[in-house]
């Protein structure tokens, strides 16, 4: 890995240089906790422009008229870094930046901090909010319909690497925690080749080790570390609203994506109510139907849009109901009215694993968490039907999110009554 010396180094040299093909200077000025200067879909527009390139450095707290070296107040720099998290989500889809925040010299020999953002070719067209651009130079130039047309034919012909399979920037083997990567190795070959022929980790430019996005959710303890939004948020409420007043619990599950499962699922079974069937005996009936709420769940983590930043996976309790939303459209061609006849997976190197080395919980009655035989949604919508005699609802909002809405136990079913255990 490149030292900070080298870095400050390199941007000195550069500084004095100017910008070029490769380089992006922006002064940054900040009121209050707002950053006025410069406007984040322009800049939105210039990462976009490097990664649909070959790639290039943005660095903030530079003036790219005079080269001044101006710097980022100290108390300023979370304020710029969540600017630069919020700009990527301007992006479709986002880019995978790496940041670092160095101290530079100025003429007079004071340190000023700056933010170094790294910007790697990437093996997608991204789209801006201005538009499409690529790097010509020192500037962005609009991508003409034909050279469009090539840009998206040439990456989708290379894109053999999948979102799941990409490197996520400032990650090393340092991060992987140690009681997680065990199930993953055997005694007959050496750890760096197991974790790399899973597509756990892979080599940057420079030859170093890092996590794939897969590695990061799997390998580490805290997988927003390094995703943001890769958790899941638990919520029940004693109403039939969204409304803090009427909370009765909540968790946030952000452990690897295997126990945000297995939280998520006993989030629900510490949270639902038992109904009891009075005939001449007492029958239980729980308020959900727990396979299908454990599916529910698997699915949800395992094919959620994990490039989508800002948005968690929200699972909802109500007294009636329970919601389950998941960043993320549907794949491909996949259909709100075809998902119980076809199985379309977002994530095949993160789904490829669960299906093999993750047990499932018992209630699923299946050996591994996910079993790919496109058997999850019917489960879902069958099981929980038969319970509730309501049809589960599936609803897309504008290709960024899936809703699935399952519906408690009736008070009446099959004509008799039932009262709940509280």
């Amino acid at each position: 890995m490149r030292t900070t010396t080298d870095l400050v180094r390199d941007l000195v040299y550069q500084i004095r240089l100017g910008e070029d093909s490769g380089y992006e200077f922006k002064a940054v000025s900040v009121k209050g906790q707002r950053v006025e200067n410069p406007q984040r879909d322009s800049v939105a527009d210039e990462v976009a422009a490097f990664a649909n390139s070959g790639g290039g450095i943005l660095v903030l707290g530079v003036n790219d008229k005079t080269r001044a070296l101006e710097g980022i107040a100290q108390e300023h720099l979370d304020t710029v870094d969540q600017w630069l998290s919020n700009l990527a989500q301007a992006i479709k889809p986002p880019v995978l930046i790496e940041t670092r925040l160095v101290e530079i010299p100025d003429l007079q020999g004071n340190l000023k901090p700056v933010v170094w953002v790294k910007i790697p070719k990437s093996l997608f067209v991204h789209q801006s909010p201005g538009g499409y651009f690529y790097r010509s130079g020192s500037t962005r130039r609009v991508m003409a319909p034909d050279f469009l047309a090539r840009m998206f034919q040439q990456r989708s012909m290379v894109r053999f690497i999948r979102f799941d399979e990409q490197l996520v920037p400032n990650t090393t083997l340092n991060d992987i925690d140690t009681a997680l990567k065990t199930r993953f190795l055997r005694d007959d070959l050496p750890e760096r080749m197991q974790l790399k022929k899973l597509y756990l980790t892979a080599e940057n430019d420079e030859q170093e080790p890092c996590l794939t996005v897969t590695g990061v959710l799997l390998l580490t303890a805290r997988p927003a570390d390094f995703l943001s939004s890769a958790t899941v948020q638990c919520v029940a409420y004693s109403g039939t609203e969204r409304n803090a007043e009427y909370q009765l619990d909540a968790l946030d599950c952000d452990g690897s994506v295997d126990s945000q499962i297995q939280q998520a699922f006993n989030f629900v079974k510490r949270n639902m109510k038992t109904e009891a069937v009075k005939r001449p005996g007492r029958i239980d009936i729980p308020q959900y139907d727990l396979g299908a709420v454990y599916e529910a769940i698997v699915n949800a983590v395992a094919h959620r849009d994990y490039s989508m930043y800002g948005s968690r996976i929200r699972l909802h309790l109500f007294s009636n109901r329970l919601e389950l939303s998941t960043p993320g459209g549907l794949p491909n061609t996949l259909t709100i009215d075809s998902m119980d006849a076809n199985s379309i997976t977002r994530n095949e190197t993160l789904v490829n694993l669960l299906s093999r080395y993750f047990p499932a919980d018992p209630v699923s009655k299946r050996q591994n968490m996910i079993e790919r035989r496109g058997e999850g949604v019917p489960t879902i919508l069958n099981a929980s039907e038969r319970l509730s005699t309501r049809h589960p609802l599936y609803e897309q909002t504008d290709n960024t999110e899936l809703k699935l809405t399952i519906y408690a136990a009736s008070r009446e079913r099959n004509g008799l009554v039932m009262q709940f255990d509280e």
